[in-house]
């Protein structure tokens, strides 16, 4: 079920719990470069690095779609760090989801984002850093849970792979937990009932994959691969 990891954006199961890796070249370049680090690593600025960001913050708020309203500009800068994200344009990502951070250092949403560029590159441990940071400002967060799960997930394959059986359930019901929280916050989002259909797949609990199968679909499905409905179907031949 390799093609799985992919799908819940899980990049290699063999370097997982426990092993250090080696830093990715945007790590690298993060040590010179605080842009690459969240929150810009807490790091002075100069007065030219200043006043770029007023310069910034100012033209940002005189858009007219964002009608002064600082926190639907920060959402808007994560919304295209995600889509700069998921082209694989990992370097302009995180400049955009600190824009996001300089204008609203409040949205919890930043920690998503984070998050997510540090599971993009492997290093899950950074971004299970970023999610629990962002949950302890907002428990309710449901896009944080969400990814919170999805951590989980991640380390299920690992272990598992490395006959870690007993640990390697415990993580994905530490996975189905946040997952299901996530869910009673937001009962639309169909990356939650896709992931909860997988994770109660891994389990082998067939009735529960299909019912948050169903579920995604009446959503509108987007997340569900033909792999993973044909793996479904495969494991899940019956439903009660």
């Amino acid at each position: 079920m390799n093609k799985l990891v992919i799908v819940i954006l899980v990049l290699s199961s063999a370097t997982l719990f426990g092993q250090q890796l080696p830093l990715s070249p945007l790590e690298e370049e993060a040590k010179t470069n605080k842009r690459l680090l969240p929150k810009y690593g807490h790091l002075l600025k100069s007065e030219d690095e200043i006043a770029a960001d007023k310069d910034f913050i100012t033209e940002t708020m005189k858009q007219p779609q964002f009608n002064g309203d600082y926190r639907a500009a920060s959402n808007h800068l994560i919304k295209l760090g995600f889509n700069y994200l998921y082209r694989r344009d990992l370097k302009t990502a995180m400049y955009r989801f600190n824009q996001a951070y300089l204008l609203d250092s409040t949205n919890t949403e930043i920690y998503w984002g984070y998050g997510a560029f540090y599971m993009a590159l492997g290093n899950y441990e950074e971004g299970k850093k970023q999610y629990v940071e962002g949950l302890s400002n907002d428990p309710n967060n449901a896009h944080l849970l969400t990814d919170y799960g999805t951590y989980f997930m991640s380390q299920y394959y690992g272990l598992n792979d490395a006959g870690r059986k007993r640990d390697a359930l415990t993580n994905l019901e530490t996975a189905i937990t946040y997952l299901t929280k996530s869910l009673a916050v937001d009962s639309q989002d169909q990356n939650t009932t896709y992931k909860l259909s997988v994770c109660y797949w891994m389990k082998g609990d067939c009735d529960k994959a299909w019912e948050f199968y169903d579920m995604c679909k009446g959503l509108g499905g987007q997340p569900i691969t033909e792999e993973y409905t044909t793996d479904l179907k495969k494991k899940c031949k019956g439903r009660k």
